[in-house]
């Protein structure tokens, strides 16, 4: 009966060594160069074109590795997107920041690249602006795609552009646009 119980403890331990190996946890921060895509917007009847602005994101992950060659990575970030827009007379910048959901399928090509796809899901948490924009949208749906690359085995970096598929508000046909360059670590 000893030997059943030892050799089933170290059965679990096995298996649960194993599932470790294929779940890591770890966070990343990065800046975003980000802009809003569509129509000019039309605030008080004057038209302003939109420019990208510079802001960050910041986050934990999770890395599921269901294969040898394919995971699923959930993250959790607070990112900050937006634009800057002026006209002939006036300049002002809107920045929203946003609690961001991207659930990325991950391609592993070797041991240190990986193609990264997926749906994102953003919900607004707060937004600077010098104007009054009316009914910003709360909730932001988008695809993004990238590469991943492992410096070590801790260690990574990732480029990924994330196109929004639903308008910021309900007064302008505009949708979020973002460059994400990140460095992050696995625990």
């Amino acid at each position: 009966m000893k030997k059943m119980i030892i050799v089933a403890a170290f059965a679990l331990l096995g298996s649960w060594n194993t599932q470790a190996q294929l779940l890591h946890f770890g966070a990343k921060a990065g800046i975003n160069y980000a802009n809003l895509t569509g129509s000019e917007i039309i605030v008080n009847k004057e038209n302003y074109k939109s420019e990208a602005i510079s802001s960050y994101h910041i986050g934990l992950l999770a890395e599921i590795k269901l294969t040898e060659k394919f995971g699923v990575q959930p993250e959790l970030l607070y990112s900050t997107q937006g634009a800057s827009y002026k006209n002939a007379i006036k300049e002002f910048t809107n920045e929203l920041g946003y609690l961001s959901i991207p659930v990325m399928a991950k391609i592993y090509l070797n041991n240190t690249f990986s193609l990264e796809l997926g749906p994102q899901a953003s919900f607004l948490l707060s937004e600077k602006k010098n104007v009054d924009f009316e009914d910003s949208k709360t909730f932001d749906f988008a695809i993004a795609g990238g590469l991943g690359v492992k410096i070590t085995k801790s260690i990574f970096v990732q480029g990924r552009y994330g196109l929004g598929l639903t308008e910021v508000s309900t007064n302008a046909k505009a949708k979020n646009s973002v460059v994400q360059v990140s460095a992050g670590f696995m625990f």
